[in-house]
């Protein structure tokens, strides 16, 4: 009998608190700005800083608030210029040449036997992609290295080069055409 009171009280208690979280969710909920989410959609999601924010989402942000142009993301590049100029409904306007300039996508490659171990890299990675412990070897993870370029620098022995992504069916995308697009005139045959 003791048994059967303590589960039934136990299930009263799940049921309470389910029931407070559930109205917390509901009366607490925090709305997102669809616009800043499509554009962080758009966005490379490198976490480069080379649009002079943090990261992407900041970007996304001060784009959403008129603070920062849409030309600003070398990572993006030309294609992330159009399809930012095509969702917000501006005017195109060609990759900032102060942020830096457009380069084909590569990831870092380490050249382990002259890397010494010291982790500067690793703290300088954004997204994780560096594995190796102190006074090891490290090594990249190629399929979550973003190429921002970030853990080249604080490199002290310079072990670290930026190797371009080869085109594969797998990555590759379709160039916008380099010639205008007219249409054609209706003519009428007498």
């Amino acid at each position: 009998m003791d048994l059967l009171i303590a589960i039934a009280v136990m299930a009263l208690g799940a049921v309470v608190l389910g029931a407070a979280l559930g109205y917390a969710s509901i009366k607490f909920k925090v709305e997102g700005d669809p616009i800043v989410e499509k554009i962080n959609a758009i966005l490379p999601q490198t976490q480069c800083g080379q649009c002079g924010f943090p990261g992407c989402k900041p970007y996304a942000e001060a784009i959403a608030r008129g603070e920062a142009e849409i030309n600003q993301c070398p990572p993006g590049g030309d294609e992330g210029v159009r399809k930012l100029a095509d969702l917000l409904g501006k005017e195109y306007q060609p990759l900032s040449a102060e942020h830096g300039q457009e380069k084909p996508k590569a990831v870092a490659v380490i050249r382990e036997e002259l890397c010494i171990g010291c982790t500067l890299c690793i703290q300088a990675c954004p997204v994780d992609a560096i594995v190796g412990a102190p006074r090891q070897t490290h090594t990249v993870v190629e399929s979550l290295c973003t190429g921002c370029e970030l853990c080249i620098k604080p490199c002290p022995v310079e072990c670290i080069d930026m190797v371009p992504v080869p085109e594969t069916l797998e990555n590759w995308k379709w160039k916008y055409p380099v010639i205008a697009i007219k249409p054609a005139e209706n003519r009428k045959s007498a």
